[in-house]
């Protein structure tokens, strides 16, 4: 026979006091003293009492749970690119100290946004953004209705939303700054896609470092995955078959850009110099080792969570932050 499940009647009894005082302590509400709190957290430990997250819910008014909804693909989400899953990694490990529940939700397509706006409008206290592209519908529709959100980069387009975002401008610069001081005339990039913030401001950023060094630029495009950059990357080289040095705007691409110059018989870096960005963790074993700039992927799913945190909690959020990133050196350039 299954023995039945202590309740919180049981709890108020034992630690004696009511049932609403009880509750109260449960459910981490004010007004109680450290004695009586402590009671009702002897008799919840005596007894065995677990909450009932419904009701639960219906007191706080809150689920304790976050949706990451990524606005691409789930195949792109979980494919080549870890840039996905360092961020879910550091949305997991903050949301898991503050003892919340991760609601992990895909989608793009507009049938998959439908889902995720009925969705998040009822069982989720927060929704972290991330990876729109353009005037993406979910801006305006999360952004308008439902709970708080914060998006992961700066948005392009729609409301004016709360977000985190890396120093994508800064780490594209210091690349050709870098490729500048190493002595490189022609110096391209292939830069992302310019419906999302991360290709912009990265190109933006390349577009100042050449300016500066009155280096004129010269700029094919991907889509931040390899087989993009090794195309881009044959394309530079039939258009300018004299460039020495090239940034692209993803490891991923520069790593197909590599393949490409080894194809063309180019020698790296003694021909052509080549910088990525992200730094993941194929490119440290890239041939050869790949030198990018470094953006700090886990910490900024855990920033994204804390500012969540601040906006539940009642409190303006520092909004825009701005994460730094870092030139690693290695073998390309």
């Amino acid at each position: 026979m299954t023995p039945h499940r202590p309740t919180l009647e049981q709890v108020a009894k034992l630690a004696g006091v009511s049932r609403a005082t009880a509750s109260r302590v449960v459910n981490g509400a004010g007004g109680v003293s450290a004695g009586v709190r402590e009671a009702v957290r002897t008799a919840v430990d005596s007894l065995g009492y677990v909450p009932n997250p419904a009701a639960r819910s219906l007191v706080t008014r809150r689920t304790d749970s976050i949706a990451l909804v990524v606005s691409e693909p789930t195949a792109q989400v979980f494919g080549d690119d870890p840039f996905f899953i360092d961020v879910v990694r550091g949305v997991s490990a903050e949301l898991e100290i503050g003892d919340k529940q991760l609601v992990l939700m895909t989608t793009d397509t507009p049938a998959g946004r439908d889902r995720v706006q009925r969705f998040t409008s009822v069982h989720v206290d927060g929704v972290l953004l991330l990876s729109c592209h353009g005037n993406d519908p979910l801006y305006s529709a999360l952004g308008k209705q439902g709970p708080p959100v914060v998006c992961g980069g700066r948005p392009l387009f729609g409301p004016a939303l709360a977000y985190v975002d890396v120093d994508n401008v800064g780490g594209a610069r210091s690349a050709v700054e870098y490729l500048v001081g190493a002595g490189r005339r022609r110096i391209a990039t292939i830069a992302g896609p310019q419906d999302m913030n991360a290709g912009v401001d990265r190109l933006i950023g390349y577009r100042e470092g050449t300016a500066a060094a009155d280096r004129r630029a010269i700029v094919a495009y991907g889509d931040f995955s390899r087989d993009s950059g090794e195309r881009a990357m044959q394309s530079l080289l039939a258009d300018e078959p004299e460039l020495d040095a090239v940034f692209a705007a993803s490891d991923l691409m520069a790593i197909g850009a590599l393949a490409a110059l080894r194809n063309s018989g180019r020698r790296v870096p003694d021909d052509v110099a080549v910088v990525g960005f992200d730094d993941i963790e194929q490119a440290r074993y890239a041939e050869p080792p790949l030198t990018t700039v470094q953006q700090p992927s886990p910490l900024l799913g855990r920033e994204m969570v804390r500012m969540m945190q601040r906006i539940l909690a009642g409190e303006q959020p520092d909004s825009p932050k701005t994460l730094p990133t870092q030139l690693v050196l290695r073998s390309t350039a």
